[in-house]
């Protein structure tokens, strides 16, 4: 499935909502929905007008990021099916998720935006009420008008205070009845302070008012608040989606030989299932009736179907292609592969969880030392003599002054200019600590099968094979959804030439196609055995192993052969150069059978490869890799590989990959090229010095500003005027990324 970005929808995050007039019920119900093709806005305007003008449904709201959409109905005239179906029937291939997290980011995004918003036009209201009286204009004022004009930027402030500073307040809060300090306690601190002197100099009458600094310190605070919350919002769990592939409806045969349609969920061990021609099976189990072409892409990787029949074992969601079965269950709902697969990402997500940022390493110094600086500046100006409310100033300008916004933004700065720079060079960022993981790299592994080859296989011998052999071949191939077929489509269509569908053609699981023409005869395109030329006259026995298909026309003519081959992708051997260039060890991990893996390794001069593993092997080959104390880079992109990926100390996956391994990764990678790998890996590491850069930033800012506002010569006001200088000096620098010329 692709990842796309259209010029619709703005960004990969865009969330389109559309409120439905006139379906109002009095209890609606709701779904989530999980839309595996959705891959543009162009497909997120049709769902919603597809299911706007379906019965029975009261709102719709898709989500074009996360390819869901959550659908609001009356339970008395529509159901989940049937909105399934609907979907089905425009096109999109749709699954029930039981549970919607993704809510809740995008909640907590726009509640920080509105709070960001209001102490923005508060601190500007504010500032207009203070120029006149800090510039000296307020010298000509009585004190009425002062006072007023005090009183005025308090009525502003507190309120304001009071619901933009929530997220600090609660975090401090949290952290001090687990008897702990954090960033927010400092913060918290600072606020309150300056606010409630303000508050009561106001009262007082006195020109010690500091609302502007208090206010404006919220401001930039909920900046890089935002922006650190707006990039940790696009690390979603992988777990979900892929319980996602769970969810369905199955027709399951009773005893008394009906069917009835039942939830996956529902689905027991010993029941009999249905599967129909491109259906997803929900269960692990044995065919017991039935032959039919299985993808099993997701599970193992092999782009190639397996054939499969009475008494073979298939595994749940994987994808019923040509024939339908019935499957007796031998496990269900947990207990399945995917069930297992889905365990072992939550334990590698578990076990990324535990990565310290460099960010969180420098916010577990900071809190002790800013409270005992402002601890020992209010205790030496009191030991001075000087008065409690002279102290409490000066300790605040202190707490102001050491407020953490340089170091707030210093890592979500230059993140949000490496990831527009990834962006506009086609790497989707979607993990909020993933550029510093990628920036510790030494090994990249890949999967083969659609990470380093292109995924779909391509008729290599083409040119061997005449204009009307391969147009009548097509016209079969066009009733098959089997991948070769599928190719020689692709193939006759690039030459130009005209494909009709060819009637009446009937296709044998696990063999081929076939077609009685009317003049007489039989025409087949399929395995050799299918088109009878096992040994046949003019058939080597190199040619019989190297072709894939064959075509045979009807009447006596020879059939032709069709060989094909998975191509890597056309930057790949110049990509693995370069990283082996870079010093960066380099090894395969492929699902795929020993001869394909090898060649497509030989092709792309890897030298350490691995073939025939399983999700369980991958995790255990980065296991050993890390043991030996490396950093590895996971590239891939099927359901198999996606345990991997959330397991590897930085993973990334093409726009082609699984959704739930596009989720399981920290960046995706737009189109067709591998070149954008050292791209990401050369802007990690720059953006993790820039990160250092920025740290050292806000040190020198403090070490002249600290001493200062300890000894008295910085007011509230002053202190917050510099603490937004160096905001905005560490952002001028994060800002340099986007312009600058790197190499791995």
């Amino acid at each position: 499935m692709a990842f796309a970005v259209d010029v619709d929808a703005g960004s990969a995050e865009r969330t389109a909502t559309k409120e439905l007039p006139g379906r109002q019920t009095v209890d609606p119900e709701s779904a989530v929905l999980a839309i595996e093709n959705m891959n543009c806005g162009g497909c997120m305007r049709k769902i919603e007008r597809v299911l706007g003008d379906a019965p029975g449904i009261a709102s719709v709201r898709a989500n074009l990021s996360a390819k869901r959409v959550t659908v609001a109905f009356d339970p008395q005239n529509t159901g989940t099916e049937t909105i399934i179906q609907t979907l089905a029937d425009a096109g999109f291939r749709a699954a029930d998720l039981a549970h919607n997290n993704l809510d809740d980011s995008n909640r907590a995004d726009r509640d920080l935006l509105r709070r960001l918003a209001v102490a923005g036009f508060a601190a500007a209201n504010i500032m207009l009420l203070s120029v006149s009286v800090w510039a000296g204009l307020a010298s000509d004022m009585d004190a009425e008008i002062r006072s007023l004009f005090h009183w005025l930027s308090a009525l502003i402030a507190l309120p304001t205070v009071a619901y933009s500073g929530q997220p600090f307040f609660r975090s401090a809060a949290t952290a001090l009845r687990a008897w702990r300090l954090n960033m927010d306690v400092p913060i918290s601190l600072a606020i309150l302070l300056a606010t409630g002197m303000s508050l009561v100099q106001t009262i007082r009458g006195t020109d010690h008012i500091y609302f502007d600094a208090s206010v404006s310190l919220l401001f930039f605070l909920l900046i890089g608040r935002y922006l650190d919350q707006s990039l940790r919002s696009r690390a979603k769990g992988a777990a979900q989606n892929l319980m996602g592939m769970k969810s369905g409806w199955a027709t399951v045969v009773l005893d008394d030989g009906t069917s009835e349609r039942m939830p996956a969920r529902a689905l027991e061990p010993g029941m009999r299932i249905l599967v129909a021609a491109g259906e997803r099976i929900f269960v692990d189990g044995i065919i017991e009736a039935g032959r039919t072409d299985i993808d099993e892409q997701l599970i193992t990787g092999e782009s190639v179907p397996r054939s499969a029949g009475d008494g073979d074992k298939v595994y749940a969601g994987t994808v019923c292609l040509t024939a339908p079965i019935e499957v007796k269950a031998t496990a269900a709902d947990n207990d399945t592969l995917l069930a297992e697969i889905t365990r072992l990402m939550e334990t590698a997500e578990q076990n990324k969880g535990r990565y310290v940022r460099l960010a969180d390493k420098a916010a577990a110094l900071y809190a002790p030392v800013v409270h005992t600086l402002g601890l020992v500046t209010f205790l030496a100006w009191m030991w001075a003599g000087v008065g409690w409310e002279a102290a409490l100033i000066t300790a605040i300008s202190v707490l102001i002054i050491t407020c953490p916004c340089a170091l707030a933004l210093a890592v979500p700065a230059v993140q949000v200019a490496a990831t527009s720079r990834l962006f506009n060079r086609g790497v989707i960022m979607t993990a909020a600590d993933g550029l510093e993981r990628l920036s510790e790299i030494d090994t990249v592994v890949f999967d083969k099968t659609g990470t380093l080859t292109k995924g779909l296989p391509e008729l290599v011998n083409g040119g061997e094979i005449s204009d009307e052999t391969l147009s009548a071949a097509a016209s079969l191939a066009t009733k098959s959804r089997h991948p070769y077929a599928q190719a020689v489509v692709r193939s006759a269509e690039s030459r130009g030439l005209k494909v009709v569908p060819a009637v009446d053609v009937t296709e044998t699981p696990g063999a081929g196609l076939s077609r009685q023409l009317v003049s007489g005869g039989e025409e087949r395109l399929g395995s050799a055995d299918w088109c009878g030329v096992s040994g046949g006259p003019g058939v080597t026995d190199n040619t019989q192993a190297t072709a894939s298909l064959w075509y045979q026309p009807a009447g006596h003519e020879a059939a032709a052969a069709f060989r094909f081959v998975d191509a890597l992708r056309s930057d790949a051997a110049d990509t693995i150069a370069a990283l082996h260039s870079a010093g960066l060890g380099v090894a395969l991990l492929s699902g795929d059978q020993k001869a394909a893996v090898k060649s497509a390794a030989e092709a792309a001069g890897i030298e350490d490869w691995f073939a025939g593993q399983r999700p369980d092997e991958k995790i255990a080959q980065l296991k050993r890799l890390e043991a030996k104390g490396r950093n590895v880079l996971m590239v891939g992109d099927g359901l198999n590989d996606a345990p991997a990926l959330a397991a590897a100390h930085a993973s990334l996956s093409p726009a082609s990959a699984a959704e739930v391994s596009q989720i399981a990764s920290d960046g995706i990678i737009q189109g067709h090229r591998l070149e954008p790998v050292t791209e990401t890996i050369a802007v990690a590491r720059r953006a993790r010095r820039m990160s250092l850069q920025n740290f050292g930033i806000a040190a020198v800012y403090n070490a002249i500003c600290i001493p200062l506002a300890m000894a008295g010569f910085v007011t509230p006001l002053i202190a917050a005027i510099a603490m937004s200088a160096s905001s905005i000096l560490v952002t001028a620098n994060a800002l340099r990324l986007n312009t600058a010329k790197l190499e791995l």
